[in-house]
């Protein structure tokens, strides 16, 4: 049953990045739905190459979608009005409620006065979407403490106090000294910002939690704070991760008796949640690598989607890649490549009008007869379409720069709702697809294993509700380790 008790914005920021922030607002998404009230999430501004597209065709960061998932609420491009995407190490596509402005150096971007134009649209979109939803479950971007930057803050307590949000610090003890981070990130912050903070999550706590009882109230003493609940660290919860960071985790190697799938590693490797589904299906070992030996040990070889293409094509001639996935494909293994990855596979990638950089052009791996060049316009759309030959309906989403044609008659990986042809489709073992998510449909998994997996037994695998357990899974254990009536009663107008 919905709830009509309207509550204030909650809000959970950081000790610094990758603390645990994503994950933990998706839970708090989770309980309130479980709850009866509506709730959804917003983050001002993301950086992150791992994007999802809403329903009008805009692009978000991907924990934005993930959290809307946990609401159980379609994403909302004012979920998520500021994302950049890195296409350098000094650079990033801006892209501003759903839709690319431009391409900044980060000093630019970070100095220039137009910071305050971009504050004032993300508390257009937060003040749209708390008409829509209750509570609104916010999320903050690395430390709330870089004092060069707090003047010029769009996502921290600057929209805290725009919001009148009750926020929490999270801080990862797993890091080492929580102490130093916990009182020197609240010592650093102004009267009126700390008025924001409401209390303390210890997060990726190992171990019994009752053994930091003396450290909670220590850190309370430190800080005038509540520490409001001391997450256990778990890996037996699968949410999708924010960013590439937690890639590290999976450079596993080649094991037997499953389908060993690599994911090639690339610099600008984007989407890699494209492979979550494939990657806990019970018959699959799939791991990150840019090894070549490794990626001889695979039966099946993705190339993912690139933020920068032609540099990270480069990047693959120069480290022996494209060699040993040229090797894999002529041994008659599986290779297929996803948006960039799909690029890649053709003959020749060109960049007239310098959309990624100086390079022109640079020939592909040659396995698909196609030749694309790249374009100053986006394309940004979600999709439904036919797979091969097949009348059922599946989902995928398209998020590039460039179109692709071919060398040889097309013969399409997928037939789009409007009648229009998708990738190229060399063999059951070789194609292309400009469609992310389309590893997510059970049908074209079932065609990728096919040649695989006849001899290995497993249970049928049911991703969407595989999805909803873990969500629901995550609520309890924070349930279970937060004091929730603290939480609720910070929340009451």
């Amino acid at each position: 049953m919905m709830s009509s008790k309207k509550l204030k914005p909650i809000m959970f920021v950081g000790t610094g990045s990758d603390v645990g922030k994503s994950v933990i607002t998706a839970g708090f998404c989770r309980i309130f739905k479980q709850d009866g009230y509506e709730p959804a999430p917003f983050k001002a501004q993301n950086m992150s190459l791992n994007s999802y597209v809403t329903a009008e065709g805009l692009e978000i960061g991907r924990a934005q979608a993930v959290q809307a998932e946990a609401a159980q609420i379609p994403c909302l491009s004012d979920m998520n009005p500021v994302l950049l995407k890195p296409t350098s190490d000094q650079s990033s596509q801006v892209v501003l409620n759903g839709k690319p402005i431009g391409n900044q150096s980060a000093y630019s971007y970070f100095m220039a006065n137009d910071r305050q134009e971009l504050f004032t649209a993300v508390k257009q979109s937060f003040d749209r979407l708390a008409t829509q939803y209750n509570p609104i479950v916010m999320e903050g971007a690395g430390s709330i403490s870089e004092l060069n930057l707090k003047h010029r803050d769009i996502t921290n307590l600057r929209m805290a106090a725009h919001a009148g949000a009750a926020t929490y610090l999270i801080a990862d003890i797993d890091k080492g000294g929580v102490f130093g981070s916990v009182y020197g990130t609240i010592a650093l912050l102004t009267p009126e910002e700390k008025a924001c903070i409401k209390g303390i999550i210890i997060n990726k706590f190992r171990g019994d939690g009752r053994l930091f009882e003396e450290g909670k109230r220590m850190l309370e003493e430190l800080t005038g704070l509540p520490v409001a609940g001391i997450l256990p660290y778990f890996r037996d919860i699968h949410i999708e991760q924010e960013d590439s960071v937690s890639l590290e985790s999976k450079y596993r190697s080649a094991v037997e008796g499953k389908v060993n799938v690599a994911v090639i590693l690339l610099n600008r490797l984007s989407n890699f949640t494209d492979f979550d589904r494939l990657e806990n299906d019970p018959r699959v070992n799939l791991f990150y690598t840019n090894d070549p030996a490794e990626i001889s040990k695979a039966t099946i070889v993705i190339i993912p989607g690139s933020k920068n293409t032609i540099a990270d094509m480069l990047a693959l001639k120069n480290n022996g890649v494209a060699k040993a996935i040229t090797e894999v494909y002529k041994a008659g293994k599986t290779v297929i490549g996803i948006c960039g990855g799909y690029q890649m596979m053709g003959e020749m990638i060109e960049d007239p009008l310098h959309v990624e950089g100086e390079i022109e052009q640079i020939p592909g791996l040659g396995i698909l007869p196609v030749t694309t060049i790249l374009q100053g316009e986006k394309t940004t759309l979600q999709r439904q379409f036919t797979f091969r030959e097949s009348p059922d309906s599946c989902t995928g989403y398209e998020i590039h720069m460039g179109e692709t044609y071919f060398t040889k008659e097309q013969s399409p990986v997928a037939t789009l709702s409007d009648g229009r042809k998708d990738g190229y489709y060399k063999s059951n073992k070789v194609w292309g697809s400009y469609l992310h998510g389309i590893l997510d449909n059970d049908m074209v998994i079932e065609d990728l294993l096919a040649p695989y997996a006849a001899g290995i037994s497993a249970k049928p695998f049911d991703f969407q509700s595989f999805k909803e357990q873990q969500y629901d899974r995550l609520a309890d254990l924070i349930r279970a380790n937060v004091d929730m009536e603290l939480i609720y009663k910070s929340l009451q107008y």
